[in-house]
């Protein structure tokens, strides 16, 4: 097994709290955050009736003493699986399978980066972030949320980054709107040569195109069901063009969830809601 392969390990909830509309949880997964890049994720099993896992984001790796490496993720109580994660207990196990999935490019020069990310679905962008920093990249945020409660770490992305534009769907907080209002403007302002994006599909899309129409590259964090992560069930298979614009499908798990903005096929990804 090489270096980089993924694990399968049973971890152990360390601490959990609550942040916002939100539940942040440690876990030791031995293995895990060493091969940890921002952009991976790690499956978990859930609530025994579940079959599926459940795909979490990392949001960070720390040392936390006696344990080594550990990881942060964080979980919405939305669904069985979102709900029975928030509610696991210190000192509760948990299988964990990762890192999985193709991370972040990170530029080979020290170029100005704009980091886009709506609700928790922000997690990945935050080591990202700090990847970005140790090669002098200059690194702005666009933080979005439905209000206060659903904004991920604010603080957080102001003490690493130049900027912090936050937008809320109720003007609870920072401007009100959605990513879209403000997206246009973020990226000539902080002259970003790279978009990086996580969140709803709708909102991916729209940095993809606001980030092509402005020439510069996009990297998007795919987000949809993955029941199994490892790309044995090809239950999230999705349509993308290549540099020639021939249409491919690929797993969003495997050949993912990390790709470039322009590649994906958002009309057949949104479906109807396009």
């Amino acid at each position: 097994m090489g270096e980089r392969d993924p694990r399968h390990v049973v971890g152990e909830v360390l601490a959990t709290r609550r942040a916002g509309a939100f539940r942040h949880l440690t876990l030791t997964a031995r293995g895990i955050p060493e091969r940890f890049r921002p952009g991976t994720f790690v499956a978990a099993s859930v609530a025994p009736t579940q079959m599926a896992r459940r795909a979490l984001w990392i949001h960070r790796v720390a040392e936390t003493g006696a344990f080594g490496p550990t990881l942060d993720v964080v979980v919405e109580p939305r669904g069985i699986g979102g709900r029975w994660l928030a509610e696991v207990n210190v000192g509760s196990r948990l299988e964990l399978t990762g890192p999985l999935g193709r991370p972040f490019a990170i530029p080979k020069e020290p170029v100005a980066c704009l980091l886009v990310g709506e609700g928790c679905s922000a997690a990945p962008l935050f080591p990202l972030a700090e990847r970005l920093r140790d090669r002098r990249a200059p690194v702005s945020f666009v933080l979005a949320g439905a209000d206060e409660s659903h904004l991920l770490a604010p603080r957080e992305a102001r003490r690493m980054s130049r900027s912090v534009q936050v937008v809320t769907a109720d003007g609870s907080v920072g401007s009100r709107g959605d990513v879209m209002t403000v997206l246009r403007t973020a990226i000539e302002a902080t002259e970003a040569a790279v978009v990086y994006a996580a969140g709803p599909t709708r909102m991916l899309r729209a940095v993809a195109e606001a980030a092509e129409e402005a020439g510069v590259q996009s990297q998007v964090a795919i987000e949809q069901p993955l029941p199994c992560g490892t790309g044995l069930c090809r239950g999230c298979v999705i349509d993308v063009r290549d540099a020639e614009g021939d249409a491919h499908q690929v797993r969003a798990c495997l050949d993912g969830p990390v790709l470039p903005g322009d590649r994906v096929d958002w009309a057949s990804l949104l479906g109807d809601a396009s």
